[in-house]
């Protein structure tokens, strides 16, 4: 399909999931070069995170995610670094306007990188992550279907790091579900979502 022919609203879609593809990964490829971060300064590597989300085609989702930190900094830049987390997440689907699988599950991981600030009480954050996701069913409602149980997972957001040992993480974001084409109709979901997340 060509990119003229999209309308503005998935255009954008396409732009920012084709860019969170090919500049985030080439990112995250590069960790094994990360050094280590300041462990004295921050709460244990695993974290628990919920999330409540809301999506086009009325589809509601509470999500559970477990987080991994392990501590990775680099390319500081005026108080501010890079970091990762991976996250694996199973979530809960409501669709309300599902006339044929309003329940569904989703599972799937996620590699996350993230734009922090070095110190201070409260620490603000950029993050993006592309991850896959595995649904139980694509077929919603007679007239919207994701045409594929496998989905690619693109996400952009912004949080804070807070905490005596910096062991919250409250935050939202915008996540963009599609299989990229590998089959047809391919509508996608977007769902905005806040999350909390503890750190052990």
């Amino acid at each position: 399909m060509s990119f003229k022919k999209l309308p503005r609203s998935r255009l954008l879609k396409h732009t920012v999931s084709a860019a969170l593809r090919w500049f985030c990964l080439p990112l995250l490829l590069s960790l094994p070069a990360l050094a280590r971060a300041d462990a004295d300064t921050v709460a244990g590597p695993w974290g628990a995170q919920i999330a409540l989300g809301s999506a086009d085609h009325n589809v509601q989702k509470i999500d559970l995610g477990l987080a991994y930190n392990p501590g990775w900094s680099w390319w500081p830049i005026g108080g501010w670094h890079f970091a990762f987390q991976a996250e694996g997440h199973v979530a809960y689907w409501r669709a309300v306007d599902g006339n044929v699988n309003p329940d569904l599950v989703e599972v799937g991981v996620t590699p996350v990188l993230r734009f922090i600030r070095d110190s201070g009480a409260i620490r603000p954050f950029f993050e993006a992550g592309v991850g896959v996701r595995a649904i139980t069913h694509p077929y919603i409602a007679s007239d919207y279907t994701l045409s594929t149980a496998f989905q690619f997972a693109d996400m952009v957001g912004v949080g804070a790091q807070f905490g005596a040992r910096q062991q919250y993480q409250a935050g939202f974001r915008f996540q963009h579900l599609s299989n990229a084409h590998i089959k047809e109709p391919n509508p996608g979901i977007d769902f905005s979502q806040l999350y909390f997340q503890y750190n052990f």
